[in-house]
């Protein structure tokens, strides 16, 4: 397969958001696309990497003369490495707000921070993730769903340029260390490998520090902090539980998942389909690829929909609730290839205890049937 580009859902949203904001930030992991995205639909502005030692010195040294190289606007590439860019950035926009600048970042601390404080009103704020299931259509050739889970959805797998067993153990390496080392004082570097294999063990389960804690015998708190830099550099996602006021006890905990199925796969030495097909994770897997595609759907849209998940103390529970108005659409995901009525059991419950904030439900599985049970939609994972 030759090397590829793949048009990015998000694109429209930028481009309207472009017409109202001086600035673009967009964010996400390493990787995910975002200033060959930004390349490809600003083509005729000039682009500078601060990954670059020479551009980086250039720009922390002299930022007004860095700046001013630009008349009418610039694309920065990760950005949050000379933060102080964005004051300058401000008076520019300010004083001048036809020229435009196109920022991209992958450490939401890093960056969300000094946006929120130089930015303020003046910049449109996207996040990239990897590809969605829609953006792989043409190029996934039919592939099987533990292909699926083993390549992972970063655009390097997809457009040709590089293959799952080299991509993402040198990412894990490269990139993930670096952001580690530079955001905490991480001393045993084998013991935090531990933990995000422990992290990748856990996908699908409510999170709980003190387990790993115990397990890794280390603290709790280094445990949480642990956990958000590994959310700041969009490794791992939280899905937060449910709430509301009712004498339901309700599970206060959030659910661990991974951005990238590829990633999580590698941590857990899942190296093909075949190894997939076999490992106990396939499912939870399975299901950690369905939020996430629904989290990018969100992200690419350009708008923030909560999501959340439902458990309460009987064992009741529904895998994904995405906030719609006052109520909630309810998705109930599974690995199998055959529906069965007990996939709805879930479902069933939050209608009974909530029938006023219940909307659209789905059972959202492997199968190629769709069809109804009970109102509740039967959907193939690819046409979610």
């Amino acid at each position: 397969m030759g090397i590829k580009y793949l048009e990015r859902a998000i694109t429209s949203a930028i481009l309207e958001a472009a017409n109202y904001f001086p600035v673009i930030t967009l964010t996400g992991p390493r990787q995910s696309g975002k200033s060959t995205l930004l390349r490809h639909i600003f083509s005729e502005v000039p682009y500078r990497s601060l990954e670059d030692p020479d551009v980086r010195l250039t720009a922390s040294t002299d930022p007004k003369g860095f700046l001013n190289q630009f008349h009418e606007g610039v694309i920065i590439d990760e950005v949050q490495r000379v933060p102080e860019l964005l004051s300058y950035i401000q008076t520019i926009v300010d004083e001048s707000p036809e020229r435009k600048f196109y920022l991209t970042g992958s450490s939401n601390f890093a960056l969300l921070n000094s946006v929120t404080q130089s930015l303020a009103g003046r910049t449109a704020l996207f996040e990239l993730l990897p590809l969605s299931l829609n953006e792989i259509r043409e190029v996934d050739d039919g592939k099987s769903i533990d292909a699926l889970l083993t390549n992972g959805f970063y655009p390097a797998i997809w457009s040709g340029k590089n293959i799952p067993s080299l991509l993402y153990p040198n990412y894990i390496k490269t990139y993930l260390e670096r952001d580690v080392r530079e955001l905490l004082n991480v001393k045993n570097m084998e013991v935090f490998h531990r933990f995000m294999r422990l992290c990748a063990a856990r996908i699908g389960s409510v999170f709980v520090a003190s387990e790993l804690a115990n397990e890794l015998g280390i603290a709790v708190n280094t445990i949480n902090s642990w956990l958000s830099v590994l959310q700041a550099s969009y490794i791992i996602y939280l899905l937060p539980p449910f709430h509301t006021n009712t004498r339901k006890r309700l599970t206060k905990s959030p659910k661990l998942y991974f951005t990238d199925c590829g990633v999580a796969a590698t941590l857990l030495d899942i190296d093909s389909p075949e190894t997939m097909n076999r490992d106990k994770m396939r499912g939870h897997l399975f299901e950690n690829m369905v939020i996430i595609n629904e989290l990018k759907k969100i992200f690419n849209a350009g708008k923030n929909t909560p999501l959340y998940f439902y458990r309460d103390s009987n064992g009741n529970e529904v895998d994904l609730l995405i906030k719609k108005g006052t109520a909630y659409d309810c998705m109930e995901i599974k690995a199998s290839q055959t529906f069965h009525s007990d996939f709805t059991k879930g479902l069933l419950n939050f209608k009974k205890n909530f029938p006023d904030i219940t909307g659209l439900q789905q059972v959202v599985y492997a199968g190629e049937s769709s069809g109804k049970y009970k109102e509740i939609e039967i959907v193939n994972f690819k046409e979610q």
